[in-house]
């Protein structure tokens, strides 16, 4: 019973989403109910042709164009209404799908970061894509697939048992053995399909870190690794895909043919005991006609088992991202005054970590002060402006931004108020224009004044359309220094009150760095700015360096004292001076 508990509540919840469309999926139920008694009243027609006119020898012209041009009505009326009830369950199919697809993408946007550590980005493409089309099968083919195979069902039915009841019975003994088998194709199918999909979401994120990877792969030489892994899952996924396909092998079309021939057998039987005059051939006609058109939804009920089973166990992927924790953020919603910071005995670790990466972190920021972290890689540095963005919930400890708990800060504050510029910044794939203003209101004379600032104007002024020009994918048109200083711009579209550089000069030359640096001081009296330091010369001029070693802060204070200390910023520094 298992399969059953996780089967109602996911099909339950996935024809909630069908509420908003009910006028028009009622009308498309309707059109296919019409269609489906258009269709089954066909063989009665010719039931009492062969009755009444054939075996009778009656060959009356008008009443024989009569029927011949109701019957041919009749399929004209159930091709279109069958034509356009398909229209209106596909058009809501698409309606509700594209809703699912919001929920997922609003659920993705709201994951906390800590979920994006563990996750592999391929597996959730895969749940916005592969499972979102799995589950749009439901709305625009099961639902009315199931819906016309029960209604030519009990049609069918009724009209065998108003002909003739005896015959009826036969016919009817078959939708236990029918039912038997869907439950038993369900308990053994649900754990196959489960593997299809994780299968399917394993070789998406294969295929997304190949691709993403592919200068490594190439310079290392790493195709035939890579290619055999991804060979390795299509493999899985084939032989999961493959016990599937057998399980329908079996249960589906021949073992439903077999059942429908016996009764098939049984009317013959039946027709023959009885004696001469007892049935009429028109009769045994129509059922037999019937019988193969009940075996029809029914073999289709059967198949739609299939697709349902996919549906739901995508739904269920669907539903454990839309489920899952969102980032939390408080409610206040005032805004910061000042880009004062406290960290108040602050110690962190990460999911599945043992040890802290951070560990009784106390310290106070001064509004529009400049301080540096610095420190080797693993100290804590890149974790704290995590922290400081408010990516992770702080456990142990407190972090104080103008006097208010970080966590009772609302989501827009925080992001109105504290910004980071990273090592690796992201670039849209549209114009340089809305990769600076991202949504914000701006006027082009201020992009250009801003572009002016980080000197970029040139290189903007020299692509076709300006600042209206579109930038290639991940910015791959731009060097790692003209990504940054583009980073620095949209900053300063509304300075913060606290910026956060995490080692956004580590990969850019000297001269991109000089530049950034020019571009901080046109906000240095506005914003607070806390700077993740690989490269030293940046920060000399701060306010205070603070030296992190194995998630501890070991000193503090400005260069020039740090370096009288000979303590471990001092070699830091000489190492660096020897190098360069």
């Amino acid at each position: 019973m298992d399969h059953l508990i996780t089967f109602w509540p996911i099909f339950k919840r996935l024809i909630v989403y069908l509420i908003p469309f009910k006028k028009k999926f009622i009308i498309a139920l309707f059109l296919l109910l019409s269609g489906s008694i258009a269709e089954v009243l066909g063989p009665v027609l010719i039931s009492y042709f062969i009755n009444n006119i054939l075996s009778k020898h009656q060959l009356h012209l008008k009443i024989i164009a009569f029927i011949i041009t109701i019957y041919i009505l009749l399929q004209i009326i159930s091709v279109f209404l069958n034509y356009f009830q398909s229209i209106f369950f596909n058009k809501i199919a698409v309606k509700v799908i594209n809703k699912i697809r919001q929920d997922v993408m609003d659920a993705a946007l709201k994951q906390p970061i800590s979920q994006f550590d563990s996750q592999p980005i391929g597996q959730m493409i895969s749940k916005v894509t592969n499972d979102t089309e799995a589950v749009k099968e439901i709305y625009d083919t099961v639902v009315p697939t199931l819906f016309k195979s029960v209604t030519l069902i009990f049609i069918i039915l009724f009209t065998m048992f108003t002909l003739e009841w005896r015959m009826a019975i036969i016919a009817l003994c078959i939708l236990p053995i029918i039912v038997t088998i869907m439950f038993i194709y369900q308990k053994y199918s649900t754990p196959h399909l489960r593997s299809v999909r994780s299968y399917l979401a394993d070789i998406n994120n294969k295929f997304n870190e190949t691709i993403n990877g592919m200068n490594v792969i190439q310079q290392f030489r790493q195709q035939k690794r890579f290619e055999n892994s991804i060979k390795n899952s299509s493999e899985q996924h084939y032989i999961a895909r493959m016990k599937i396909l057998k399980l329908e092998g079996i249960l589906l079309r021949p073992l439903l043919s077999l059942v429908s021939a016996l009764v098939l057998c049984n009317f013959i039987l039946l027709f023959s005991y009885f004696q001469i005059g007892a049935f009429e051939v028109g009769l045994l006609y129509v059922f037999i006609t019937y019988l193969g058109r009940l075996n029809e939804p029914l073999i289709s009920i059967t198949i739609q088992q299939s697709l349902l089973q996919k549906s739901i166990v995508a739904g269920e992927r669907i539903f454990s991202l839309i489920d899952s924790p969102r980032q939390k953020y408080g409610n206040d919603k005032s805004t910061l005054n000042s880009g004062k910071i406290t960290i108040n005995n602050v110690s962190f670790k990460y999911k599945n970590c043992t040890k802290n990466t951070l560990k009784n972190i106390n310290m106070t920021i001064n509004s529009n002060s400049f301080v540096s972290f610095v420190g080797a890689t693993g100290s804590g540095k890149s974790t704290l402006a995590n922290l400081l963005m408010g990516y992770y919930p702080i456990k142990y400890g407190t972090i104080y931004l103008d006097d208010k708990p970080i966590d009772s800060i609302s989501h827009c504050i925080l992001r109105k108020h504290i910004l980071m510029v990273q090592q690796d910044p992201i670039i849209l794939s549209d114009t340089v224009f809305a990769n600076i203003t991202l949504g914000r209101e701006a006027s082009e004379e201020q992009v250009w004044k801003i572009l002016d600032t980080v000197h970029l104007s040139s290189l903007v002024e020299s692509m076709p359309k300006g600042i209206y020009s579109i930038l290639g994918e991940e910015g791959n048109n731009l060097s790692s220094g003209q990504k940054q200083l583009l980073s620095m711009a949209r900053i300063l579209i509304i300075p913060p009150k606290i910026l956060i550089l995490d080692e956004a000069t580590a990969n850019i030359d000297s001269e991109t760095e000089k530049l950034i640096q020019q571009a901080l001081l046109s906000i240095r009296n506005k914003s607070t700015l806390v700077v993740i330091a690989h490269r030293l010369s940046t920060i000399l001029e701060s306010d205070a360096i603070v030296v992190l070693k194995n998630g501890k802060i070991v000193e503090i204070g400005r260069h020039e004292a740090l370096l009288r200390n000979k303590s471990v910023y001092y070699k830091m520094y000489k190492c660096q001076s020897n190098k360069n």
